[in-house]
């Protein structure tokens, strides 16, 4: 009481100093004031905060519950938030939502948009037979998945490693004559990513448009100058703005992991690479760089252009005029082609669905190739059910790895693989980045999303499926040579690394979720 009557008579005193003192006597004066007040009632403070951060934990940890995509993930982040709320509320808030709000919301206002001109390019591939039309007229569950035709006529070249990447790139763009469209994860201020500006600002000096997308979190290393540069010279850039909108504000955890380029609607490049020194195996630190990489033509590369579209206009706000007029591609005539886009903001797990599908039909064989092999319950299943039924199951990853708890993760998965006959290869000629699968002599898949919680849940991907034998060859042609530069992982070795490696294996394996 007595406390409270001396607070009351020193805010008098206060308020009567500032009816005559300055502004910034009157502020410190109050200052004083609330920090006695503090001093003076800490526990009561520290328990109203305590009680506070615990209401916060429960509330965000009915939100996890509600909205996690896996039970496994809602369990992890109902513990912490409820034992350690102090952390795992912001942390939640920053990493723990898998949900991308707002892009399907503009991607409907932006197909109401330009509708007209998309349906004209249905209506062109439809006419000119450029869409595989199932034998009872209904779409392919694939398709449904996409969003995207399952498109014929196509054409398509495997570009291995980043010297032939970079060169067929180039090459496309001096041939530009309206416009060119780049996305990429990274692009870094150095050799290669100076020698992309250059071809660009060449176009734009001839009156062709440009437009560059990158992911301010991939490119977090791109220099103000790099950038500044590039509009200087009259190239539209931009970010991708993942943490555009009121609840992306505050997250880091959605990458948009693509890498597209487009030239004038008629030429499309997807795969692996990122733009810089490393990707071309010119960074010595980095070493010899494994990557692959297409080039495409013909009637899937209007679907590739749809894809960069609507990550421009949700970066921008903007659509800018685009070439929608699909033309089969001149060696193209039977070759199938599929653009797969998926995202966190898909109603479905585009990725998941898509990959699960391609082990379970598979007769003969599936062999996957990715950097960053951690794959979950349902897939280490799948796969061991395609063994099962006599598949030859192959997993490739690199023998060194750039991120160590995927390193050691993908020890764990050895033993289970390895009881139904699985071979599991670490390529050992330098760092292998390319995400390739290749089904049968059915179809193959290239592109940019690995075989992880991240590609499938959090990351913004694009993978392109072809179903063609002698492309198939090609890439299985390729692969083998990958499995020849790599040597055969065991559990044998494993359980001869000892006890606190086997350990770590284990405990990055209950990470895995969050890598």
């Amino acid at each position: 009481m007595v406390a409270g009557c001396c607070v009351d008579v020193r805010a008098a005193d206060v308020a009567h100093e500032a009816a005559s003192g300055s502004i910034i006597d009157s502020v410190a004066a109050w200052a004083s004031i609330v920090w006695d007040y503090v001093r003076s009632h800490t526990g009561a403070v520290v328990s109203v905060a305590y009680v506070l951060v615990q209401i916060a934990g429960v509330l965000t940890s009915i939100r996890a519950i509600l909205t996690a995509r896996t039970s496994q993930g809602a369990v992890a982040w109902v513990v912490a938030l409820i034992l350690m709320p102090v952390v795992s509320v912001p942390a939640y808030w920053v990493f723990g939502r898998s949900k991308f709000h707002g892009y399907v919301t503009l991607r409907r206002q932006r197909s109401a948009i330009s509708a007209p001109t998309i349906q004209a390019a249905l209506i062109r591939m439809r006419a000119k037979n450029m869409l595989v039309t199932p034998q009872f007229g209904e779409p392919f569950a694939i398709e449904l998945l996409a969003h995207l035709p399952l498109t014929r006529g196509n054409d398509v070249e495997l570009l291995i490693d980043g010297d032939d990447t970079f060169s067929s790139i180039f090459d496309g763009i001096d041939r530009a004559r309206e416009y060119v469209l780049v996305q990429f994860y990274i692009i870094h201020d150095d050799d290669t990513g100076r020698e992309l500006l250059s071809h660009l600002v060449a176009k734009v000096k001839e009156g062709v448009r440009c437009h560059v997308l990158f992911d301010e979190i991939g490119s977090s290393g791109l220099t103000r100058k790099y950038v500044r540069d590039m509009r200087a010279a009259g190239i539209n850039v931009s970010a991708f703005n993942t943490r555009r909108g009121r609840w992306n504000r505050f997250q880091i955890n959605f990458r948009n992991h693509r890498k597209i380029v487009v030239v004038d609607g008629r030429e499309a490049w997807v795969g692996g690479l990122n733009v810089g020194d490393e990707y071309r195996s010119r960074d010595k630190k980095a070493g010899y760089w494994r990557d692959t990489h297409t080039r495409l033509a013909g009637p899937v590369v209007q679907c590739v252009q749809a894809v960069f579209l609507e990550d421009w206009h949700w970066a921008t706000g903007e659509i800018p005029k685009f070439e929608w007029r699909p033309e089969v591609a001149p060696n193209g005539v039977s070759r199938v082609a599929l653009c797969l886009p998926s995202a966190p903001s898909d109603e479905l797990e585009t990725a998941t669905l898509f990959f699960l599908d391609a082990i379970n039909t598979a007769r003969t064989r599936i062999w996957i190739a990715s950097p960053y092999f951690v794959p979950d319950e349902q897939f280490i299943s799948a796969l061991q059910l395609a063994a099962l039924r006599g598949v030859d199951v192959r997993i490739l990853i690199p023998d060194k790895a750039d991120n160590f708890l995927v390193q050691l993760s993908a020890w764990s998965y050895i033993e289970e693989l390895e009881t139904v006959g699985i071979k599991t290869f670490r390529y050992t000629k330098g760092f292998m980045h390319h995400k390739v699968v290749v089904v049968d002599n059915a179809y193959s898949t290239i592109g940019t999303a690995n075989f992880d919680n991240r590609s499938f849940r959090l990351n913004f991907e694009l993978t392109m499926a072809f179903a063609d034998r002698q492309f198939n060859e090609q890439v299985t042609k390729m692969l083998e040579n990958d499995f020849a530069c790599s040597r055969l992982a065991t559990s044998a070795e494993l359980n001869a690394r000892g006890f606190w490696f086997r350990l770590a294996v284990r405990v990055a394996m209950l990470l895995a979720p969050v890598q």
